[in-house]
């Protein structure tokens, strides 16, 4: 299976068909960049259970060895309240992850966009989408 489009939700199989996905969505109307696919420091893992906050602060947790990372600079928004697991449609909580970083004409960040993909049935979604307001915001690119 590669990226479906037939149906209301579209499904991958792969990173790739999640950053094709983050493409297409360009968030606050810019074009993504760059998309960087989450993954583990501690072990490499590459399938997390995501929490997401009212602000859209968010954070992984690794299936594989259970540390934990925010994305972004959502460890300066996150206040451990008012958090909720990503669930798919299908009800799913396990997903690959991705981010796609809609960059300014000087290089910066202007927003970034946080993708998953269902592990059990493929389905992609952006789950937050948050407006970078502040420079530099370079170092954003290495928070995925």
């Amino acid at each position: 299976m590669a990226l479906d489009r037939s149906g209301k939700l579209w499904r991958g199989e792969n990173v790739d068909d999640l950053a094709d996905y983050l493409r297409y969505f360009a968030a606050g109307g810019y074009p993504v960049a760059t998309v960087v696919e989450s993954r583990c420091a501690g072990c490499d893992g590459r399938a997390f259970r995501v929490d997401i906050d009212e602000e859209e602060a968010t954070r992984r947790t690794c299936l594989a060895c259970g540390a934990v990372a925010f994305i972004g600079d959502s460890a300066d928004y996150w206040d451990g309240t008012g958090h909720e697991s990503c669930s798919c449609p299908c009800g799913g909580e396990e997903f690959a992850v991705a981010v796609g970083y809609a960059l300014g004409a000087d290089g910066e960040v202007r927003w970034v966009s946080v993708g998953l993909r269902c592990l059990d049935d493929g389905t992609l979604g952006v789950y937050a989408d948050t407006k970078i307001d502040y420079l530099p915001s370079r170092h954003l690119l290495d928070q995925a």
